[in-house]
């Protein structure tokens, strides 16, 4: 027996910082909107409650990784996994917006119907079926598979004695006291856990194929905590905000000019925290420029004072295969461990694994071209949020809420129930969603919608583009069709 809600004007479908961003909006700018916030899992934070790898903690500063109608408070400027979470949790206490949310809804597909202007979301909520209806569609499912982290396969794997963890899946109850630890990986989770393993570990070793760009940063900002105590949080976060984001993307823009430059001055950022004679060249020293790749931050310097300190080490080197004790290198060294931790990654998958379709046809996604970085080419009353590669997710988060509620206002205001965008020149060059070479990234993009070259369809990771378009550009555009209720619309 399938369950029916009565129908909303908005679904929303994930309870992370992307879709609590748009319930607040909603709630506060919309009021008389209607809409409800479905979450597979049974608690709100996305990322921020599933990982619970030690350590876990923002990659961003939390000033332009917050949102920014709620300033940020904490003295810690890199924030752990908790503190991040309770950030979210009191969004949604101190504006009401736990009422709108419904747990434990696996939505498996979404269909628009032209007719009726309506979108029919099916799910499954404790073995049941059950189905919801909107005019309009939000997408908060970031842009990972939360069930299926990436995991090579290893040779070898079943001779290992000792547990093989991949963070994404870390089990509460994992005593790692006293033992070695190899974590496999060079990225952000492989830089988090290593200095939050070593003190309790006998040893813990990062095994690297290639090094990456590691970056320290203060943990907290002092400049930021002097403007807080002087002017009050409400003040100081719009100064720091702006602060922290000049600085962001001076620094992006710097490594796509001067990339030789950069790449020095990054390297030598970090042989300056390690002892005089680490072979920087060989562990710290990546093949790629600067942001073809994140940076990997720590906060600072706690990788490289674990490392000087003896608690942990770099090899950089590739797996012939695991063995009964460890993992045996190329080079023949055979890596002693009581468990391995494989910081490999994540695997990409574009809207939460959703089945989308439009009057019963399915989306080839690919095929789509983004517009103003926030809809679909041919997907009516469809709108999405997938965030920054190079600088606070949350940034473009807020960005899209706020061009969204002013679109609603602009429809009310003119009688419509309809909008899709439509993409004419289908000669033009497109560009793949996320611009970096990471292994996640290639392994995933093609299947994701494309963005276009120019116009409202150009797609860049650049703030101030979307700062313009989105924040101060007007919602009337060519490529917009708007139409009254119950008007038949069109895959395109």
């Amino acid at each position: 027996m399938t369950t029916t809600t009565a129908p909303v004007d908005v679904l929303v479908i994930g309870a992370g910082i992307s879709g609590i961003g748009m319930a607040y909006h909603l709630k506060t700018f919309r009021p008389g909107t209607s809409f409800l916030v479905l979450e597979g899992r049974d608690t709100i934070g996305g990322t921020w409650s599933l990982h619970q790898y030690p350590g876990i903690r923002s990659d961003s500063d939390m000033p332009t990784f917050g949102f920014g109608f709620k300033p940020w408070t904490h003295r810690k400027s890199i924030a752990d996994g908790h503190i991040i979470l309770d950030y979210l949790q009191q969004t949604v206490s101190e504006n009401g917006l736990a009422d709108h949310l419904r747990f434990g809804q696996h939505v498996e597909s979404a269909n628009y119907d032209s007719q009726q202007g309506l979108w029919t979301v099916n799910t499954t909520h404790g073995g049941q079926a059950e189905t919801f209806t909107s005019r309009f569609l939000f997408m908060g499912t970031g842009y990972y598979d939360y069930e299926n982290p990436y995991i090579p396969d290893f040779p070898g794997r079943e001779d290992f004695q000792g547990p093989v963890i991949h963070p994404q899946l870390w089990p509460k109850d994992l005593d790692y006291t006293g033992k070695n630890v190899v974590v496999i990986g060079s990225g952000a989770t492989a830089v988090t856990l290593i200095p939050n393993m070593a003190d309790k570990a006998a040893h813990v070793t990062m095994l690297q194929r290639s090094p990456s760009y590691v970056f320290s940063i203060p943990a907290s900002d002092p400049i930021a905590n002097v403007l807080n105590k002087v002017l009050g949080h409400e003040r100081a976060y719009k100064l720091v905000r702006r602060k922290n984001i000049s600085m962001n993307r001076g620094l992006f823009k710097m490594c796509m000019r001067y990339p030789k430059l950069m790449r020095k001055l990054l390297i030598a950022n970090v042989a300056r925290q390690l002892p005089k004679n680490f072979d920087v060249d060989t562990h710290f020293t990546p093949k790629y420029n600067p942001w073809q790749q994140r940076l990997a931050m720590v906060p600072d310097g706690d990788l490289f004072k674990m490392v000087s300190s003896g608690k942990a080490s770099i090899v950089t080197d590739h797996i012939e295969r695991f063995t009964k004790h460890g993992i045996l290198l190329k080079s023949g060294q055979e890596l002693a461990a009581d468990i391995i931790i494989s910081a490999t990654g994540l695997n990409m998958t574009p809207f939460g694994k959703i089945a989308l379709s439009v009057d019963g046809h399915a989306l080839n996604l690919p095929d789509l071209t983004v517009y103003k970085a926030m809809m679909l080419s041919g997907v009516p009353n469809f709108v999405f949020a997938v965030g920054y590669t190079n600088i606070a997710w949350t940034l473009k988060v807020d960005l899209v809420c706020e061009h969204f509620c002013r679109m609603l206002d602009y429809m009310d205001e003119h009688g419509y129930a309809n909008v899709v965008p439509i993409l004419e020149d289908g000669t033009m060059e497109r560009v793949p969603l996320l611009d970096m070479t990471s292994g996640y990234v290639q392994r995933a993009v093609a299947k994701f919608p494309r963005g276009g070259t120019y116009g409202p369809w150009a797609f860049k990771h650049a703030y101030e583009m979307d700062q313009e378009r989105l924040r101060n550009g007007p919602i009337e555009d060519s490529a917009l069709v708007f139409t009254p209720a119950a008007a038949p619309l069109s895959v395109v």
